[in-house]
């Protein structure tokens, strides 16, 4: 009899376990949209490249980000020319204005980033080599040649939009460390968002996000740490997979909401 009961309590507790299993609610972390600071011990053992490490013009200290992934700001562009024509960039590379590059002060080098003129609609794909602008509220410093396609060389200045589409990778090639261009995913087809706010304060986006969510429309609130510590709460919401429906839904969203732009994941 108690060999019998044994048994019994054995296949009871195997079937109580099996119910606490099936019960475990499934949890799903989102890859966080800016790198860990690596310890004090690990930065001194891993090489860091120098357009890679911080550095301070007039008394402000700028930190790079190491990787471009995700990033987007809207700000105003100037460029730079004759002045500077000739001379090292900041990567080494001789400055050729007629070139297709730019200057930002914390994006890696060779990032390829999209440059969009929200005056005109004028777009260009530049290639970062350089650190700059360092004039108040200017987000990036074109050549005279990305300038002159934006239509900015006029101007002198005007507002953009800026997204990064890619970076050079390290490789070893036959020995030698080498740099190669490595692509984003297409931006035609995709999951593509508007964003309609940015918050400093996590309250004030989980209300407009749960406002949207009552309207019917998938929203999300993103958290994005800016390289000065600032950490922002970025409410989009989800507009479909084609780039050219997302352009078209980002033209409604901003009659409700001015400054609303899409991007994708």
């Amino acid at each position: 009899m108690r060999k019998y009961t044994v048994i019994i309590t054995l296949f009871v507790v195997a079937v109580m376990l099996h119910g606490c299993a099936s019960k475990v609610p499934y949890s799903y972390t989102p890859q966080p949209k800016s790198l860990p600071v690596p310890s004090r011990k690990e930065s001194a053992v891993r090489y860091v490249p120098p357009t890679q490490r911080p550095y301070t013009i007039d008394g402000k200290t700028y930190y790079p980000i190491p990787s471009a992934y995700g990033y987007e700001e809207i700000g105003v562009a100037s460029w730079y020319g004759p002045q500077f024509h000739g001379r090292k960039t900041s990567n080494g590379e001789t400055y050729d204005m007629r070139g297709l590059t730019a200057a930002h002060k914390i994006l890696p080098m060779n990032t390829r980033v999209l440059v969009k003129n929200l005056t005109n609609g004028k777009e260009i794909v530049l290639r970062v080599n350089d650190r700059g602008p360092f004039a108040k509220e200017r987000v990036i410093d074109l050549s005279l040649g990305g300038a002159r396609a934006l239509g900015v060389d006029g101007p002198g200045t005007a507002k953009v939009r800026v997204t990064a589409l890619g970076e050079a990778e390290r490789t070893l090639v036959r020995g030698q460390v080498r740099n190669r261009f490595v692509s984003s995913r297409d931006f035609n087809e995709g999951e593509f968002y508007v964003q309609i706010g940015a918050f400093t304060s996590r309250d004030n986006a989980n209300r407009l996000k749960e406002v949207m969510v009552s309207q019917g429309s998938k929203a999300i609130a993103q958290v994005y740490d800016q390289a000065d510590g600032t950490r922002y709460y970025r409410v989009q919401v989800w507009v479909g997979c084609s780039l050219d429906v997302a352009k078209s839904e980002e033209l409604d969203w901003q009659r409700r909401y001015p400054g609303s732009f899409v991007i994708a994941r």
